[in-house]
């Protein structure tokens, strides 16, 4: 596949998602060092510890996701059944825990020296939140761009989204305990009926409406709502890196200590799932997106928890706009070596 074909296979959203957010990181902080009392203000509207503005927020991000995800399509699960347990296995037996090692080992101890003392654990808190989230909505991307089966990639999805709903909360909850990091389960069940369980409702009750104009219908708004969750994502980082840039000026180099356990976690989930897809036989066009999608994150949903349970000016919630940051740039690579590496995968 070339580039050309890959970068046209994408919108102008998902094409440039790095160069977006890297504008709304500079944005964020030279409003929030000219404007401080505008945001100030913003982050007092809260019922309940809930920011209203950045509730609102997320739920546009990720209800139009949602909205694509077909839950009757949890029937095409036996029709892969070796590639789908694989994509379980990877998504939630091996990736929320490898992220957990590797903020332990990397945050904890070697970045240690280079980093605030009093954010390390909340760093590691946004690591396994960002890690605990399977992607929802760019695996679509990832998939069609290495010719993955469509209808896999939406049985896979339909069907992390199905567990995430109820083990999202106890794995994250486990991982934060064994890190020696305190979060309350009442705060940490709230995110979840929050920014999972309730946009899921609402989503499927919309795409049950759409839906019954029939599917032109359908397709027509999914193309006019397609650019709200990017919308939505980038300002909220802008929010995010007003409350930041205080941090950010003083230590610039956070952004990129925080970059390498997430690169070390995509390349070796895709490629543990890739591979084990080949031992069991499964085909390359179910083998690339369950490696996709244990490589990607939901990170619409791990900023929205990261916001939640540990506040804007958290290590936690700068961690998780580190995998936004990167996911593109880092996800195309993923792409383009799973495609060159077609020919190896199905002949030896």
């Amino acid at each position: 596949m070339t580039t050309t074909k890959t970068i046209t296979s994408m919108s102008i959203f998902e094409r440039y998602l790095t160069l977006w957010v890297g504008l709304c990181i500079v944005a964020g902080i030279v409003m929030g060092q000219l404007r401080p009392n505008i945001f100030q203000a913003i982050g007092n509207v809260e019922i309940a510890q809930v920011n209203l503005p950045v509730g609102l927020l997320i739920w546009v991000m990720i209800i139009p996701m949602l909205v694509k995800v077909d839950f009757h399509a949890l029937h095409e699960v036996k029709q892969h059944i070796r590639g789908i347990s694989v994509t379980l296995f990877v998504n939630w037996l091996v990736k929320p825990f490898t992220m957990a090692f590797l903020g332990w080992l990397f945050i904890r101890n070697i970045f240690a020296p280079m980093l605030p003392a009093d954010q390390i654990d909340s760093y590691i808190a946004g690591l396994i939140l960002l890690a605990a989230a399977p992607c929802t909505a760019m695996v679509f991307v990832w998939s069609r761009l290495t010719n993955g089966d469509p209808l896999f990639t939406l049985s896979q999805v339909a069907l992390n989204d199905t567990i995430m709903i109820f083990a999202f909360a106890p794995i994250v909850g486990l991982l934060l305990g064994i890190s020696a990091i305190t979060v309350p389960w009442a705060t940490l069940f709230t995110s979840v009926v929050l920014y999972i369980v309730i946009p899921v409702l609402l989503a499927q009750l919309w795409r049950k409406y759409l839906l019954s104009s029939g599917q032109q219908a359908f397709d027509s708004a999914m193309q006019k709502i397609g650019p709200w969750s990017i919308s939505a994502l980038l300002l909220t980082l802008v929010l995010l890196f007003a409350f930041q840039g205080e941090a950010i000026l003083k230590q610039p180099l956070v952004i990129g200590l925080l970059a390498i356990p997430i690169l070390i976690q995509v390349f070796f989930n895709s490629t543990l799932a890739y591979w084990l897809n080949k031992k069991v036989g499964e085909k390359h066009n179910i083998a690339c997106p369950s490696a996709l999608i244990g490589a990607s994150n939901f990170f619409e949903l791990a900023v929205a928890a990261a916001i939640s349970l540990f506040g804007f000016n958290s290590g936690a919630a700068l961690a998780t706009v580190v995998g936004v940051l990167i996911e593109v740039p880092v996800m195309l690579l993923v792409v383009r070596l799973v495609n060159k590496s077609r020919a190896w995968y199905e002949n030896s």
